[in-house]
């Protein structure tokens, strides 16, 4: 069984997280113009293991054996590298930033799909109509400002390198339910980090020139990616997967979009029209669906 503590910081780690996470989208925006996409994952990811590894010995760290390493490394270029590298990019090049949050609302239904098929998970009819409800929402927010120019705005490469970032993290997530759930925690988000910074180190040095002005935008984003993102809110992600089915914590994602639309409208001015509106709440009612749905047993 698990201790009381922990199940009651479970029940408040989906909240936790998406604020959290929401706040990744705002961070792609608020960094355009002073460092480059890319090239500020690839600071990122080495600075965010790099502090875990100091602090790990607080965590009393359980070291991996090589296969387990290689398996946390690929779970992280899918949940980290694949995930974020095409999300920043398209942002940096005109994505809206609410707007990508709203593409990566697809992520709970391409899970769901993956996860039935590679980790036999059961999935409650219930749970299949939410999903549905989900990504006809997002579809209502992606409908009115969609334009078919080369970049500068929703386009088809800018929605559509969203949409990679968003297949990547639910592989990501299945293949962490699959080989790396049962890994001890810190140590396989040191690895995961290790495969991450490879890649995208690999992309700022092909596609970039690692450009960063030092401006209090760039050193603040850089700042709160690192604990804020890149340590607090994958715990929260990698904890709720390894102590829950993976397409039910995916669900957490349909509440990503209205609080980084909440976030960039505020900081930004992004506007949002009626129907993206109605569609923001299309996805909060699909998670209120799922959140009524009976909990499955969770493993101990």
């Amino acid at each position: 069984m698990l201790p009381v503590t922990s199940r009651r910081f479970l029940q408040f780690a989906p909240l936790l997280f998406v604020i959290l996470w929401s706040t990744g989208f705002v961070l792609a925006r608020l960094t355009v113009g002073h460092v480059e996409p890319i090239s500020f994952l690839a600071y990122r990811f080495p600075l965010a293991g790099l502090l875990l590894l100091v602090f790990s010995p607080l965590f009393k760290v359980a070291w991996l054996d090589r296969g387990q390493a290689v398996h946390a490394m690929v779970a992280g270029v899918f949940l980290h590298a694949g995930y974020l590298a095409p999300i920043y990019w398209a942002v940096a090049h005109g994505l809206p930033a609410g707007v990508s949050a709203l593409i990566v609302g697809l992520q709970p239904l391409l899970t769901a799909f993956l996860a039935a098929l590679m980790l036999q998970e059961k999935i409650h009819p219930r749970h299949w109509l939410s999903l549905l409800i989900g990504a006809a929402g997002v579809g209502l927010v992606l409908q009115p400002k969609f334009s078919f120019a080369m970049l500068g705005g929703i386009t088809p490469l800018t929605a559509g390198l969203g949409l990679l970032g968003c297949i990547s993290v639910s592989l990501g997530a299945v293949y962490q339910k699959r080989f790396a759930s049962n890994l001890p925690l810190v140590a396989s988000v040191i690895w995961q980090y290790v495969g991450a910074s490879a890649v995208v180190i690999c992309l700022a040095l092909w596609l970039e020139d690692l450009n960063f002005d030092g401006s209090v935008q760039a050193w603040f984003g850089l700042g709160w990616a690192v604990v804020g993102l890149s340590l607090i809110s994958i715990f929260l992600l990698l904890t709720m997967i390894r102590e829950g089915s993976v397409a039910k914590v995916s669900t957490l994602i349909f509440l990503v979009p209205g609080v980084s639309a909440l976030m960039t409208y505020g900081l930004f001015d992004e506007q949002l029209t009626v129907l993206q509106i109605i569609g923001m709440v299309v996805c909060a009612g699909a998670v209120l669906i799922v959140s009524r749905t009976k909990s499955e047993p969770v493993s101990t």
